[in-house]
């Protein structure tokens, strides 16, 4: 017994004196105000953020030979506090998730203090953080991949939790005799339900459903090309692609390298119930060229991007694709007989002297939101491609706040309408990274942050391009050997079904934006 309480005691004495450590653990010294924010790489200043979202770790890029750091809730008495020699800020994942779990609809503050000599020590202001009370969906896939024209020996899809740094590949070329991977697309944000293209000796599209791989040719006699920049029907039954003759050509100038743009594109539709293609009609649109299809959250509505060919000009030097201009239409669509109306014009090019390309709505149809260059149908090697919304419902259309001076360019919907994820060179203008951004209504947009990583200097150490990034509602169960075993599966042919007035020819002249077809804005 007599040991027992001493065991007790013994317990109760090491936590009492935990207890006046950890109060005793602040940085000692006479505390200078200092009357601006820290500067903090990456920069998560007055930014928006998930309540689910992994810790924000930062470096500090202020003077100092010893650091603290309290993060305080403002709804709750939580906070941690972080020592660091080094300016190398890395919070316990556990204490994090439940401070920001408390502050949700609220506030946290960022409080950083720097010892800069002997019994002196620097307060900075604190930065805000506000803690949004919707949650974003659970994981990332994107593909990692060279951010240059000429490297595709190494790519890989990853899944990353947005709540952790837990990371695991999809898929690995390395593993498939190096066959260029890319284009991933889901359906819904289901990660149960996507495809990947596979490009050289392992080609094909993969359709995941579930614990199953089926591996699909989608090239018809019909087609000029292959089907790329896939969009599910929400339904699962139908895939929109675009089947593109794609070019490229090099600038001699440094301040560029490349431009990639269509010699030919027309639209498809897969049916992956019947493995039938099918080409979307042109009849009223006449010669021009279509791409980047995408569907309305109710499936009546397929979205995509045209340019029309101009008489006058009959090559396709830089000078002419510099003419490129496309517009955002949409055509309605009718599941039961699988039809289409007529082209109606969203986002004239006339009217903006720019080009469209990859619009993606907002799940609850609120929104859409697209890029635009000044010119051509690859915005990726525009410094100045930019993200723009449209309110489907009232027309009003402007350039997004969340914007920077180089490329801000792919981008995707969380499944609660509330986050969006693109991709951007902001960080060095070479390699886009995936920034995430609160979009609370249409005049109530966070600042966007970058993916947070474990080391905060991990972007000044990785070169790679983060590609494709698009937010799922959970963990993709199948991995690199999966789809590895897949490879070896026997191809599946797709057959060709009707194509009047939708096979593309191939065009031999650049192009215009000026069809004469209806104007519309609403759906």
């Amino acid at each position: 017994m007599n040991f027992k309480l001493s065991l007790i005691t013994l317990n109760f004495l090491v936590i009492s004196l935990f207890i006046l450590n950890s109060c005793s653990n602040d940085l000692q010294g006479n505390i200078q105000s200092i009357k601006h924010q820290p500067k903090i790489e990456p920069d998560y200043s007055d930014v928006t953020i998930p309540f689910n979202i992994a810790p924000l770790n930062f470096i500090i890029k202020e003077p100092g030979n010893e650091y603290q750091v309290i993060l305080k809730s403002g709804l709750s008495n939580s906070q941690i506090s972080v020592r660091s020699n080094d300016g190398v800020i890395q919070f316990p994942e556990e204490s994090w998730k439940k401070l920001i779990e408390e502050s949700k609809g609220d506030k946290i503050t960022i409080q950083v203090l720097s010892v800069v000599s002997t019994n002196s020590i620097n307060k900075y202001e604190p930065i805000s953080i506000s803690v949004a009370n919707e949650p974003i969906d659970p994981y990332l896939a994107y593909r990692l991949i060279s951010p240059g024209y000429y490297s595709w020996s190494d790519i890989k899809i990853e899944q990353r939790s947005l709540a952790s740094f837990d990371l695991e590949s999809v898929i690995e070329n390395q593993m498939i005799e190096k066959n260029c991977v890319n284009c991933h697309s889901f359906n819904q944000n289901n990660p149960d339900q996507f495809l990947v293209h596979i490009r050289g000796s392992k080609g094909g599209t993969y359709f995941v459903d579930n614990d199953k791989i089926t591996k699909t040719n989608l090239k018809t006699d019909q087609m000029l090309s292959g089907a790329t920049y896939p969009s599910w029907h929400p339904g699962g039954k139908f895939v929109a692609f675009s089947s593109n003759q794609v070019r490229q050509s090099f600038y001699a100038h440094y301040s560029k390298s490349i431009e990639v743009f269509d010699e030919s594109s027309s639209l498809i539709l897969y049916n992956t119930q019947k493995n039938e293609i099918i080409g979307v009609p042109k009849n009223d649109s006449g010669e021009s060229l279509q791409t980047f299809p995408t569907w309305s959250p109710d499936g009546k509505y397929l979205y995509y991007c045209e340019a029309f060919l101009n008489d006058s000009i009959t090559g396709w030097e830089v000078k002419d694709i510099e003419k490129i201009h496309y517009n955002l239409v949409k055509k309605s669509f009718n599941e039961a007989d699988v039809s289409f109306g007529k082209t109606e014009i969203v986002v004239s090019a006339t009217e903006t002297h720019q080009s469209v390309s990859f619009p993606r709505i907002s799940p609850d149809g609120k929104f859409l939101i697209f890029t635009m260059a000044d010119y051509g149908t690859f915005p990726i090697w525009h410094k100045e491609a930019d993200l723009h919304m449209l309110d489907l419902h009232n027309g009003k259309l402007k350039k997004m706040e969340l914007n920077s001076d180089e490329t801000d360019s792919y981008h995707s919907w969380s499944s609660n309408s509330k986050w969006l994820v693109f991709s951007s060179k902001r960080i060095d203008g070479r390699s886009t990274r995936p920034f995430i951004a609160y979009v609370n209504s249409w005049d109530q947009i966070g600042k966007p942050f970058v993916l947070p990583q474990n080391d905060p200097v991990y972007y000044d150490n990785q070169v790679l391009s983060f590609n494709i990034p698009e937010l799922i509602k959970g963990k993709i169960k199948m991995n690199s050997r999966d789809f590895e075993a897949a490879t070896k599966n026997t191809t599946i042919q797709a057959k060709s079904g009707k194509f009047e007035n939708a096979k593309p020819e191939k065009a031999n002249r650049p192009l215009n934006n000026q069809p004469e077809i209806p104007n519309s804005i609403h759906g």
